[in-house]
């Protein structure tokens, strides 16, 4: 089992880089609470709202939107654990997610390559999705694999049950993927329980999580309602990773960003809680600004770095475990 090393703690060693005050955090949580309350998101699935109202959400019916009164939030954040254990095919890759600790994977999700034999530049295969794998098992830097890149060579309806034939025996670390939706998630599960001996010991050593993204501004399609379900269910772990774009598709400041970017984690986490009391759930992010020259994701950029380590910051002020995106 592997334990990283502490970074943001009193000790001679480790980084801290804090970009939030504490009463930063204080308002951002507050205007959070008031989005969620007053704004709300939008639910794209019957099922999702129908869990929602049980809980105490106040629920549009026409338009799909939920309103959360505070209380159903904060309730939903003390539920959620704060250690996540993912295994590894070898328990010696074994990582354990918990208070400032911090392990790294490799980026996803690519969909062009340059072949390493012939040079020639080409949608990926399923046998990438396999190499890719093997790569990330033997690299000591990576802690957990995340699916590199995806099979452009499968039917694009059960293309991730193909990606996850290819990367689950080729790697002995925890392995995280997005599943497209519900039913493939339940698929996906099976796949995994058969490698690990049943669902039961499934949830005793999960080999396999998941990862779904938010739309935003404020949206959570019926894809991501269904995965967010269906893992809490499964007894899974579920990354719900925002991808808003400060100037495009969330406000221009990174304020107002982080306040978008966190109303549609806590919608997530707030269904994956009244799915299950205490499913695993990690609080994500890719998000970063808008290249306004090019209309496109500045990753890599000095905002996407500032956004995420307050992003690490705010999921350290919950509890929970995190997953954010590097330059």
């Amino acid at each position: 089992m592997r334990r990283n090393l502490h970074a943001g703690k009193r000790q001679s060693g480790g980084l801290n880089l804090k970009i939030l005050t504490d009463d930063e955090l204080d308002e951002i949580h507050l205007a959070t609470l008031e989005v969620l309350e007053e704004t709300g998101l939008l639910f794209d699935d019957d099922e999702a709202l129908e869990v929602l109202d049980g809980g105490g959400a106040i629920i549009d019916k026409k338009n799909n939107i939920v309103k959360f009164p505070p209380y159903v939030v904060e309730d939903a954040i003390r539920s959620a654990p704060s250690k996540l254990l993912l295994a590894g095919r070898n328990p010696k890759n074994d990582f354990v997610m918990e208070s400032n600790r911090v392990g790294f994977t490799n980026f996803g999700e690519g969909v062009f390559i340059n072949d390493p034999y012939t040079g020639q530049h080409r949608e990926t295969t399923k046998a990438d999705v396999a190499a890719s794998a093997l790569l990330a098992d033997y690299l000591s830097e990576i802690d957990v694999y995340e699916r590199a890149v995806g099979a452009a060579d499968a039917p694009v309806e059960t293309v991730q049950l193909h990606n996850a034939e290819a990367w689950l025996p080729n790697t002995s670390k925890h392995g995280f993927m997005g599943s497209g939706n519900g039913y493939l998630t339940k698929k996906l599960v099976e796949m995994a329980a058969a490698i690990t001996g049943g669902k039961d010991k499934l949830r005793e050593r999960p080999i396999i999580s998941f990862i779904t993204c938010p739309i935003s501004p404020l949206q959570l399609v019926g894809e991501s309602c269904e995965i967010i379900m269906e893992t809490a269910r499964a007894g899974l772990a579920v990354n719900v990773l925002s991808m808003a774009m400060a100037g495009g598709s969330s406000p221009v400041t990174l304020a107002g960003t982080l306040v978008d970017h966190n109303a549609e984690i806590l919608g997530g986490l707030i269904l994956s809680q009244l799915t299950s009391k205490g499913a695993k759930f990690i609080y994500g992010s890719s998000t970063t600004a808008m290249d306004l020259r090019l209309a496109a994701a500045s990753v890599g950029s000095p905002e996407c770095a500032l956004i995420n380590a307050a992003v690490a910051q705010m999921s350290t002020y919950y509890l929970l475990p995190s997953w954010v995106a590097g330059g």
